[in-house]
């Protein structure tokens, strides 16, 4: 079975039909209403004194910022695999890197010189810290809230 559906747009101000739906934004505060040719006119001339005056405030209403891709890390522009094979490289050659976020430089610039036998790399294996026994704590006994101390006694 096939169906149809058809949308009309009514006239906000006096039901009519409406020609468009007009976006616009007002004290930090977006609006969208559906206007005839008419109305949609009046509500440009009405704003286009303000409009010539006025300086864009970046970007256009509606439209949404680009979300990171499945092919780019943020903000290093390189590519999801090559920061992978950075990672394992750092990893394999005993080079201290985070599983996620941001690759030191000094990471990246060893992985570049990786193939120069003349360079050495400048960041050198960490060692794991010596770590102290904790100190024995006496163990405190647990607060209890007041109703539930007036409850027991």
């Amino acid at each position: 079975m096939a169906q149809i559906t058809e949308v009309r747009l009514l006239d906000d101000l006096d039901g009519g039909e409406a020609a468009e739906s007009v976006a616009f934004s007002l004290d930090g505060k977006s609006y969208e209403i559906d206007l005839s040719e008419k109305h949609a006119a009046a509500l440009r001339d009405a704003f286009a004194p303000f409009v010539s005056s006025a300086r864009r405030a970046g970007g256009s209403a509606g439209v949404s910022r680009p979300r990171m891709s499945a092919r780019s890390s943020a903000g290093s522009g390189r590519p999801r695999a090559e920061t992978t094979a950075i990672r394992e490289w750092a990893t394999a050659n005993g080079l201290e890197v985070s599983a996620r976020g941001r690759i030191a430089s000094s990471v990246l610039e060893a992985y570049e010189n990786r193939g120069n036998t003349t360079a050495t790399p400048t960041v050198t294996p960490t060692a794991e810290p010596v770590r102290e026994p904790a100190a024995e704590v006496e163990d405190k006994p647990k607060r209890r809230t007041r109703k539930k101390a007036a409850a027991e006694g």
